[in-house]
């Protein structure tokens, strides 16, 4: 090759990286001027969480509040951003100082559910106007004052857990990452730290309430604040729980939950009308469904097939008895009626399906062939006016904004949930009783509220007397829990005169429980 050739040659080679070098500039250049791929979401979990004032008039008396509401954002060791959860606190404002000021974190259950059922149906100042008798509440939907409200008595943090509501997870961590039992715990607890740093609530006494799965959260962070935080508690608040998963669990091999929940059936079948026999106090009849169900049902489930001839035709008398259902069916059933069975059946020849969150609410069974259904009536009427008004209330009310939806149920969330025991080596059903009982006897001053509906067939009131009385605390320290049944469902303040009380028994909770801790 000439020396005219090769010198052409090194200049196209000079040319050609000088391109390259210019198309790397370029594109740095657009990605320092481009907007992050991140979604609004993303975006807004960056802000400082907003703060706005208000007032409210209730039972007479105006109450000022102040409301914060944005994210915290939980770190990893190695400080890359592992949750961001969203969260609505509002704080009373009066003179007192926040130190003797309680202050309450909330959350609700599923675990795929955000906040907003008690955020705005129970314990916050505003709730949804519901109508009586469970009926579907139509659009435009309305907030009104709620008179109910735990605001007069405690500061309230409700809190959603990753995957629900606005929560999420950085996009460099997948979100199943914090979908389970174990994890979930480690992230509430690291929220609950950091917003006593953030916002000087060390000394405030300092309250968990949680519905549903919500409890077993609750129960596990008792004992994970002490015990890995060094933070104590002085309450704990059980709406609707579930501790111990033995006892809700309808699996082959698990009789128990079938004995547990027969006086729920029973309760379920009396508003109903469909007893043989419809006394007219319902608490003396669900005493003699306890009973029977402790003393005979459950000793008849444990025999099996050993289970003589004449004691079967007993037993599956008796279970028609307190079910109000056919014994044709319960002896096809082999003495055994799971909620969702109870659902469909009851009301059969009405074509009509009951609630499994509630079962005083009806709806028209889209499916009558089926043998039981899926649809809950009780909460599908819950789900739509929730989402609408907890939008519309955060961005009007408490001037924040997304362009993502709300998520007040996430399904994705409980199909990857990891529901291991968490015991190195086992599986088997979640039980955070075992965690309470801990917490309990390392601290014995902390007090537990167990608030129950008649009417849930999800989580049956008699299921949790069964993990109180069997926790196996020291007998000293039995008063520290209060258990309290309204004749209601899962979802207890949907039915108002169950709110009202429910209240009421929070403020004498909240009283002696700080009146001992002083």
């Amino acid at each position: 090759m000439n020396k005219a050739v090769k010198k052409k040659a090194g200049t196209l080679c000079i040319l050609l990286l000088i391109i390259i070098n210019l198309q790397t500039l370029v594109v740095k250049a657009q990605e320092k001027t481009s907007p992050p791929k991140e979604s609004p979401q993303n975006a807004s979990s960056e802000c400082s969480p907003i703060i706005k004032d208000h007032s409210i008039k209730l039972n007479g008396q105006k109450i000022d509040y102040r409301t914060i509401t944005g994210y915290l954002n939980i770190n990893e060791q190695e400080k890359k951003k592992n949750a961001n959860v969203f969260f609505m606190a509002y704080e009373k404002m009066d003179k007192k100082s926040k130190d003797t000021r309680p202050i309450t974190f909330v959350f609700n259950g599923g675990p795929r559910a955000a906040s907003v059922f008690l955020q705005l149906c129970a314990l916050g100042p505003k709730r949804v106007l519901w109508k009586n008798g469970g009926s579907i509440v139509t659009p435009p939907y309305q907030l009104i004052p709620n008179e109910n409200t735990w605001l007069p008595f405690t500061d309230l943090v409700f809190i959603d857990p990753v995957g629900t509501g606005y929560s999420f997870t950085s996009p460099d961590l997948a979100p199943e990452g914090s979908y389970g039992v174990k994890e979930d715990i480690k992230i509430m607890a690291e929220f609950i730290q950091l917003y006593l740093i953030k916002y000087d609530r060390w000394l405030s006494p300092k309250f968990i309430a949680g519905e549903s799965y919500g409890s077993t959260r609750a129960a596990g962070l008792s004992a994970y604040l002490q015990d890995t935080l060094y933070i104590n508690l002085n309450g704990l608040i059980f709406i609707s729980p579930v501790l111990d998963f033995h006892t809700i669990e309808f699996q082959p091999g698990n009789d128990l939950p079938y004995c547990l929940s027969l006086p729920t059936l029973t309760a379920t079948a009396w508003y109903h009308d469909k007893l043989q026999e419809r006394p007219e106090d319902i608490t003396t009849l669900l005493q003699k469904a306890q009973s029977w169900a402790i003393e005979e049902y459950y000793l008849a489930l444990v025999k099996g097939a050993s289970l003589p001839i004449d004691k079967r035709k007993e037993i599956l008398e008796k279970l028609a008895f307190y079910t109000g259902l056919p014994m044709d069916l319960l002896e096809k059933k082999n003495l055994r009626i799971t909620p969702y069975d109870f659902t469909a059946r009851l009301l059969q020849k009405e074509q009509r399906i009951i609630g499994l969150l509630d079962g005083r609410i009806i709806s028209t069974d889209t499916d009558p062939t089926n043998e039981y259904s899926e649809f809950d009536p009780s909460l599908f009427i819950v789900t739509g006016p929730l989402k609408a008004t907890i939008s519309t209330y955060l961005k009007k009310e408490l001037n924040f904004s997304s362009d993502r939806p709300y998520q007040v149920l996430n399904r994705e969330v409980n199909k990857k949930w990891k529901w291991t025991s968490g015991i190195k080596g086992r599986q088997g059903y979640v039980n955070k009783a075992v965690a309470l009982k801990e917490a309990i006897m390392k601290n014995n001053t902390l007090k537990v509220f167990f608030a129950c509906g008649y009417y849930d067939l999800t989580t049956p009131y008699f299921s949790s007397n069964y993990t109180i009385e069997h926790l196996g605390i020291d007998h000293s320290l039995r008063d520290n829990i209060t258990i309290s049944y309204y004749p209601a469902g899962h979802q207890i303040y949907l039915h108002l005169p169950s709110l009202q009380k429910l209240t009421n028994d929070m403020v004498m909770f909240y009283k002696t429980t700080l009146a001992i801790s002083n």
